[in-house]
């Protein structure tokens, strides 16, 4: 014989409330937090005993090995514009590589 499919009602309790099933006013957020206020002037102050600090711990005993392979060779050319990059120094840079204006 056959039993009929049990009522979603008792498993819905003990799900997640979503804002599709809480009152119009039910704002969940992503539980990142406030981190300060806004001002009247639309600026926002930070309140800084409010910033998360994380502690890194000493890691200079540390058994396991990073991502990167060893025996990469870290790149030695330069970039032309290493270090602050004027607007002139840009359209030059473009105008050479076959910009036109």
């Amino acid at each position: 014989m056959f039993t009929p499919t049990p009522s979603l009602g008792r498993a819905l309790r003990r799900l997640a409330l979503t804002t599709k099933q809480a009152g119009k006013d039910y704002y969940k957020g992503t539980g990142s937090g406030a981190m300060g206020r806004h001002t009247k002037y639309g600026a926002y102050r930070i309140d800084w005993s409010k910033v998360r600090t994380y502690v890194v711990p000493d890691l200079s005993d540390f058994q396991l090995k990073p991502f990167v392979a060893e025996n990469i060779d870290t790149p030695t050319k330069t970039h032309q514009f290493a270090g602050n990059v004027t607007g002139k120094m840009y359209l030059d840079a473009w105008k050479s590589q076959g910009g036109d204006i």
